[in-house]
């Protein structure tokens, strides 16, 4: 005999704040959208290997492919810029500068997302193809940003496409800034650019390792 559902004492309860089976569920289900949407623009786990951070990161793959393909710019380069600009973090920001009791400082620029794109430059980015929905916040976006400036580094500066150091300066100082040599006497930015050097050649040479694996799990072709 099925036992009886004394409704009664369910309708209380639920008055009680006792939470009902679909409360329940809807809550699991809000808590693993988080989680899921928190690991997704988490940073990769080992930012020091390009192999590792497109496994932990497959359509970041494809997007750097698809930058690569339109302006010529490497996967290894795209990657060394905006580890350098942002360290992967999607919303980044420059730090605060100032400020006054609990008054918050001025930021100093307005560098947002992963390739740290001014709102300027973004902005001439976006009407250069066609596309204001882009978002710097996206990796897919900023990837193809840092394609389209190297590119332009290129044609307008003649900067060879492996010039990782040359075209973090160019990308730091502006086309305009780059030709006056306005990075000389900045120690600290000659600094970052040797940097970006250095990882720009260590991805380099990761991925010579497992493009093809990379090539061959799905991810490209897109």
């Amino acid at each position: 005999m099925a036992p009886r559902v004394n409704h009664e004492e369910k309708h209380v309860c639920y008055q009680l704040g006792m939470p009902s089976p679909y409360l329940v569920r809807l809550a699991s289900y809000t808590a693993a959208l988080c989680l899921s949407a928190c690991a997704s623009v988490a940073p990769p786990s080992d930012v020091s290997n390009a192999c590792e951070i497109f496994a932990d990161k497959p359509h970041w793959w494809r997007d750097a492919r698809r930058s690569e393909q339109r302006w010529n710019a490497s996967p290894a380069l795209q990657l060394a810029i905006i580890y350098q600009e942002s360290s992967f973090t999607h919303d980044a920001r420059p730090p605060r500068q100032g400020g006054f009791l609990f008054f918050p400082g001025k930021r100093p620029s307005s560098a947002f997302g992963y390739a740290q794109a001014l709102d300027q430059t973004w902005r001439e980015y976006a009407e250069a193809i066609g596309d204001r929905g882009v978002d710097r916040d996206q990796f897919r976006d900023a990837a193809d940003f840092v394609g389209w400036y190297v590119n332009k580094s290129q044609k307008q500066l003649g900067l060879r496409p492996n010039d990782y150091k040359a075209h973090y300066l160019a990308y730091h100082e502006g086309h305009g800034g780059y030709r006056r040599g306005t990075y000389r006497g900045k120690a600290w930015l000659i600094q970052a650019a040797n940097k970006v050097e250095a990882n720009g050649r260590a991805y380099a040479r990761q991925l010579e390792g497992c493009e093809r694996r990379l090539n061959g799990a799905g991810w490209w072709p897109f």
